[in-house]
């Protein structure tokens, strides 16, 4: 039988913090078939001492046949792994939320209906997208506020509305969801999704330009463009929609 490779492992490991990078390396090594030698730095002097002898500003880091490999991205590297750039955008968390809303959507028509496929279940998926994109936005107003005010043409003209925004869409998601006082969803929906699209068209589609979108939050790396737009296009379907039925 073949002799594991070994990696020596640097962590910190002390009574009230445990990194959370050193776990992630000493699982990675397992994964790849290494034999670790978890060696653990329990005190803040251990750790400015290692990092002073090793001329090195992090831990935990990771030693390969004696020679540094490094920290965890880097070790990611040795191994050929995609390293995720936190600075870059990304469609994955409105994709992620779209379809966990869908996912719910279906789930409640099951259990009222025993079907999942229903034209409520497309009513509560409107609304369910519509409240946790406001929970979302309403984690930080202040941070949302001054993404928001970056493109969207009525929150330029009145400040307030970018404060007001996610309330509103959190009210108009909740009473779609019970499926009550539609004369007040509706044109709630109808009009924050006119003017967002309207803002989307203009910034994204005529003046070219390139910036985050607001609808997760104010901190997220969501570029605004062809899923900010479905947001709003939805919002505007589902409140003509509920006219219609109301017709």
């Amino acid at each position: 039988m073949s002799t594991p490779r070994t990696a020596t492992l640097y962590r910190m490991v002390m009574p009230t913090h445990t990194c959370p990078y050193g776990l992630k390396a000493k699982d990675l090594l397992r994964r790849k078939g290494y034999a670790v030698e978890d060696c653990w730095l329990r005190t803040r002097e251990e750790v400015d001492a290692f990092k002073a002898e090793h001329g090195v500003k992090t831990t935990p880091q990771v030693f390969v046949g004696g020679e540094r490999v490094g920290g965890y991205d880097d070790l990611r590297r040795f191994f050929g792994l995609r390293v995720a750039d936190p600075k870059a955008t990304s469609y994955r968390p409105v994709a992620a939320l779209f379809a966990m809303t869908a996912l719910m959507a279906l789930a409640v028509s099951q259990a009222v209906y025993a079907t999942p496929f229903t034209s409520r279940a497309a009513e509560w998926f409107i609304g369910f997208s519509m409240a946790v994109l406001a929970l979302l936005k309403l984690q930080n107003v202040e941070s949302f506020a001054t993404m928001f005010l970056n493109y969207d043409l009525l929150a330029k003209r009145w400040v307030p509305y970018s404060y007001v925004y996610p309330f509103a869409e959190a009210l108009a998601g909740v009473l779609m969801i019970a499926g009550v006082a539609t004369w007040a969803s509706a044109p709630i929906a109808l009009f924050i999704g006119g003017i967002g699209a309207v803002s989307v068209v203009k910034a994204v589609y005529i003046d070219r330009r390139e910036l985050k979108c607001a609808c997760v939050g104010g901190t997220s790396n969501v570029p605004l463009g062809f899923l900010s737009l479905t947001e709003n296009l939805m919002m505007i379907g589902m409140a003509v929609w509920m006219v219609v039925g109301m017709a």
